[in-house]
């Protein structure tokens, strides 16, 4: 097993505010606020953290938004997709079964892509016995 993980991931927006409500309405995690100024909004999501960070270097908006998609598993990915549809959110693939789960990519307000995804019973068994511990050579 390797010693380092990912258990993060700083988004950094012009509008940081309004990246944090539209997280925390559409999928309710934790919200937090690091100290210190400038401090940074925080996100998590069951242990994975998302930092928000105000920055004048990036655009109003992702010019390239397949380049990183946010997965964020679920168990009841249509009650997310109904509030991301009350918030005013778009689309970039509408809530589908692929397989016997439940996927969708949103689009947040900077125009990063969000995958929601509620994977069946059976998808989940058939990773989980799929996963190996071996290291990469």
């Amino acid at each position: 097993m390797s010693g380092s993980s990912i258990s993060s991931i700083l988004l950094s927006s012009t509008n940081p505010e309004r990246l944090r409500d539209w997280y925390a309405e559409a999928f309710a995690p934790k919200v937090d606020r690091t100290p210190g100024d400038p401090g940074y909004d925080v996100l998590d999501f069951n242990g994975f953290y998302v930092m928000l960070d105000r920055r004048e270097d990036v655009g109003e908006t992702n010019p390239q938004p397949g380049r990183m998609f946010l997965n964020v598993e679920t168990d009841d990915a249509r009650s997310i997709a109904q509030r991301i549809d009350a918030l005013g959110g778009n689309w970039h693939a509408p809530l589908e079964v692929r397989g016997g789960s439940l996927f969708a990519t949103a689009i947040d307000p900077d125009g990063n892509y969000v995958q929601i995804i509620e994977f069946s019973e059976e998808a989940r068994a058939d990773m989980e016995s799929g996963m190996t511990d071996s290291q990469p050579t």
